[in-house]
C-alpha cells in the first residue's frame, strides 16, 4: 500500500514539480526598461557564445575564464541551467548563468559579466534579480555564488541584494589563483520580490 502511495505521490506531485521547473526555466524574449533605457533580454543561444567570451575578455583583462566548449556544455543542460543575455542595438552587453539544484534547493550563479562601458547602469542587478525571482518561484532555500576578493564593486552589489559572505575559497580562480569569497542569499518564505525593472513583454 505504501509503495503504491509513493508511486501515486511521485506521479502527481513529481509531474507538477516538473511543470513548475519548466515554467521557471522558460524565458521569452522581451524588452525591459532599466533606468529609463530599453534593452532586450533573451535566453542565451549557442550563437551568443563568441560575444559572451568577448565580454569575459573585456572584463578580465584580455583573459576568458570560460571557453566556448564550457559555455556550450552549460547551454545544452536546459533542465537545470539558465543563461540569459542582455542586448541593445543587437550588441550583447551582459550575461548571467545559474545552476538550479533540486536536491540542495540552491540556485548557484555560475557566471555574470557586464561590459565595462555598461557597468553601474543596473544591468547586473537586473540579471541577479531575475535569478533570485526564479529561485523563489521554485521555493529554493538559497542563491549562492563566488566572487573575487578583489572585486569590491560586485561584493557591494551582492550585499545590497542581502547576500552574506559565508567563507573563502583559497586559490579558487584559474590562472592567478586569487581567493574567492563565498556569498549566499538566504531566501525567506513568502518574501516579496524586489522590483528591479519594468518589463514590457514582446
Amino acid at each position: 500500500m505504501l509503495k503504491k502511495f509513493k508511486v501515486w505521490y511521485k506521479n502527481v506531485f513529481g509531474s507538477r514539480r516538473e511543470l513548475v521547473r519548466e515554467e521557471a526555466m522558460d524565458v521569452k524574449n522581451h524588452r525591459v526598461e532599466i533606468r529609463d533605457t530599453t534593452y532586450f533580454v533573451a535566453k542565451a543561444l549557442f550563437t551568443d557564445i563568441p560575444e559572451m567570451i568577448d565580454i569575459e575578455r573585456a572584463v578580465y583583462a584580455g583573459k576568458a575564464p570560460w571557453d566556448a566548449t564550457a559555455f556550450a556544455n552549460e547551454l545544452r543542460r536546459e533542465k537545470d541551467r539558465l543563461y540569459l543575455v542582455i542586448r541593445k542595438n543587437d550588441r550583447l552587453l551582459a550575461f548571467i548563468g545559474s545552476t538550479f539544484d533540486e536536491r540542495t534547493r540552491d540556485a548557484h550563479i555560475t557566471n555574470i559579466a557586464v561590459l565595462p562601458d555598461y557597468q553601474s547602469r543596473g544591468l547586473g542587478r537586473f540579471l541577479m534579480g531575475i535569478m533570485i525571482k526564479k529561485a523563489r518561484h521554485l521555493n529554493y532555500k538559497t542563491v549562492s555564488l563566488e566572487v573575487r576578493v578583489s572585486n569590491k564593486n560586485a561584493q557591494k552589489l551582492y550585499r545590497d541584494l542581502d547576500f552574506e559572505q559565508t567563507g573563502i575559497k583559497r586559490g579558487y580562480y584559474f590562472g592567478d589563483h586569487e581567493d574567492a569569497a563565498d556569498m549566499v542569499l538566504y531566501l525567506k518564505d513568502n518574501e516579496a520580490d524586489a522590483t528591479v525593472a519594468t518589463e514590457k513583454d514582446e
